[in-house]
């Protein structure tokens, strides 16, 4: 019998399977029950989070069930060089994707910052005037309004944002060395990359280790900044547009983040068992582009929300 991998006219189709349901469930449930959880913290009551969390672990466990089934169907050599080129394709097309998803954001962004705000301040093309939001209102970035008016007497300055300028806090260094330490973690996800072509095995599994825990070390300083952002600077989502875009943008990045540390923790699973040979390795290879990706998107967010 021929084999697959090397048969470049059979086309391996996989059996059906569920996995892209129970995908979409698990997502349908987590952003439901972060929606739910949020709502609960603006109206004040202990907020639940069974939803949230049992939607998280259905996406996790199903994500983990189906990679598993991949990487026995590449062992099984039923993967050749057309449907290798297909993953290629379609890593490709949803890393395209999520850069357009946050070119979105991005462009919100622009939009209010550059645009919106000037118009409430009575100034461009498309003017605003009178005291449309509140008499002492000054058009310039950012705009925070304080959820509760009996605290400060002026809203557009009752609260500071978080900034890298913030020199002398420790949360004014979160942002700068959370920037580092993405930036190191593409160095060290590249010099396993590297490992691979060399056959060195104990290079990749330090390497790719220290990448895991780079991506952890991330999310713990980014939540970190959250409750320093809620408790110590006011900032939250109810402080009006500042808020909404520094939670979304901060925060859909630190999904991905959260999605791609446990990709590769997979890949790390997949290293420690042997798998991976120079001319086998996109599993790894995806993972990495997917991980670069997730750099450059915290390196623009700390340019544009940070700094400038």
């Amino acid at each position: 019998m021929s084999d697959p991998s090397k048969d470049t006219s059979v086309y391996y189709v996989p059996e059906n399977g569920w996995h892209p349901i129970w995908v979409a469930v698990g997502v349908f449930l987590l952003v439901s029950g972060i929606g739910s959880w949020l709502n609960d913290l603006q109206a004040g009551v202990e907020p639940s989070r069974l939803i949230l969390i049992i939607g998280g672990l259905i996406l996790i466990a199903t994500l983990w069930f189906w990679f598993a089934r991949v990487i026995e169907e590449n062992s099984a050599g039923l993967v050749n060089g057309q449907l290798k080129r297909s993953y290629v394709w379609g890593m490709s097309w949803f890393i395209f994707s999520e850069v357009m998803f946050f070119l979105a954001f991005f462009g919100a962004l622009f939009y209010t910052r550059v645009l919106a705000v000037q118009w409430l301040g009575g100034e461009g093309e498309k003017a605003i005037t009178g005291d449309y939001l509140w008499p002492d209102f000054v058009p310039s970035w950012p705009v925070v309004q304080n959820p509760d008016p009996l605290v400060f007497n002026n809203p557009g300055e009752s609260m500071q944002a978080p900034a890298i300028t913030e020199i002398g806090a420790w949360s004014a260094y979160l942002p700068l060395w959370n920037t580092i330490i993405l930036l190191t973690s593409s160095f060290t996800v590249h010099f396993a990359h590297t490992a691979i072509k060399n056959r060195d095995r104990t290079k990749l599994n330090l390497w790719l280790a220290g990448t895991v825990v780079l991506g952890v070390v991330f999310l713990i300083l980014q939540v970190e900044e959250y409750v320093h952002a809620y408790n110590e600077l006011g900032l939250t989502l109810d402080s009006g547009i500042y808020g909404s875009t520094f939670f979304l943008l901060t925060g859909f990045h630190g999904f991905h983040v959260c999605l791609g540390t446990f990709i590769l923790a997979v890949q790390l699973g997949r290293a420690l068992k042997g798998h991976f040979e120079p001319h086998d390795c996109f599993g790894f290879e995806a993972a990495s582009w997917y991980w670069h990706f997730v750099d450059v998107v915290w390196v623009c967010l700390f340019v544009f929300v940070y700094v400038v």
